[in-house]
């Protein structure tokens, strides 16, 4: 069965993902409380046309949906990195430390920068991502016999409860635990164009970067052995797609907060797919992690409207069930 499906030519599988990301796109900018249609979406979108439901989609809603383009693409290209690079079919930036790491330094810039600007928690999360991943990949090197995705899984989970208190702790502390609670608790609301000039160029230079790497990627993901073989210089790229992951992973947690499993999820159904070579699986894992960004939102905004179900509630009740099920096939999709 799944031989047949991979003999369906990737370009064909890519344009019909594009195709339901369209969809999805449309539908989320549609859907809400306040009823919108298709027509008002296309003006929106194709002209300076003004009307109520125009603005409010035009204002609302569609830095709300390219938002979550951009974090769906990000999270799900940062996992599908850690994976090859680690071979570690349960790595995320969420089991290893990065979103948590991201988190602690959001409150502390809250707790200790009187006039943070949006820019200096952009560049706090940076710094806190990679100090988690650092904690993580300390721990792990420490004991003989390198760095095996158990004990990366082990040392992620007790690094990003450490991390996790942390920022609970200065939140407490400080008195600042509904603005901590309201970055990091994952969702799209209120986000605005002015967010999105100063996040995206860091997101958009992330993919970019990956995708120029996505071969290095795909002997790395095989056999380190093979790929100094091959004559690559393995610490470069992997220093390289490190900091990839933290501009993305960074860059996700100050933009909407705490979203874990995407980065898990997206990843494996991508391979189940089109195979493991990276150079298909990352515009692949871009587009199909938009889409799902997009759908949980459009979800979360629909099913108990006019209120909020929150995106990250439904993230993880999706992810939690696939988490244990990748653990029980033994890091396998299919």
């Amino acid at each position: 069965m799944q031989e047949q499906t991979h003999k369906i030519p990737y370009v064909y599988k890519f344009i019909t993902a594009i195709l339901i990301f369209a969809v999805i796109f449309f539908e989320a900018c549609v859907l809400g409380a306040a009823h919108t249609e298709f027509k008002d979406v296309w003006l929106a979108l194709t002209s300076q046309a003004s009307s109520e439901h125009i603005s409010l989609i035009r204002d609302i809603r569609l830095p709300r949906e390219v938002a979550g383009i951009f974090v769906g693409a990000a999270l799900a290209i940062s996992g599908a990195i850690m994976q090859g690079l680690t071979r570690n079919p349960l790595a995320d930036p969420g089991l290893l430390g990065l979103t948590f790491g991201a988190n602690s330094a959001l409150a502390i810039t809250l707790a200790f920068v009187s006039s943070t600007d949006y820019l200096s928690i952009t560049l706090a999360c940076f710094v806190g991502a990679a100090v988690g991943a650092f904690m993580v990949f300390g721990i792990g090197v420490v004991k003989k016999g390198g760095l095996s995705p158990l004990r990366i899984v082990l040392a992620g989970a007790a690094v990003s409860a450490f991390l996790s208190a942390v920022a609970q702790g200065v939140g407490l502390y400080f008195k600042i635990s509904k603005d901590v609670a309201l970055w990091t608790s994952g969702g799209l609301i209120g986000v605005s164009w002015s967010q999105l000039k100063i996040i995206a160029p860091f997101i958009v230079v992330g993919i970019i970067v990956s995708f120029l790497l996505s071969r290095q990627l795909t002997v790395l993901s095989l056999s380190e052995e093979l790929a100094i073989g091959l004559g690559q210089n393995t610490a470069t790229i992997k220093f390289l797609l490190f900091i990839v992951i933290i501009l993305l992973a960074g860059a996700s947690v100050a933009l909407v907060g705490n979203m874990t499993f995407i980065g898990l999820m997206v990843p494996h159904i991508v391979r189940a797919i089109i195979g493991t070579d990276y150079r298909f699986i990352l515009p692949m894992s871009a587009i199909v992690g938009a889409s799902f960004m997009l759908l949980a939102d459009t979800i979360g905004r629909t099913i108990n409207a006019p209120y909020e179900t929150p995106i990250a509630a439904i993230v993880a009740v999706i992810g939690l069930p696939f988490f244990l099920f990748v653990v029980h096939k033994g890091g396998k999709f299919s």
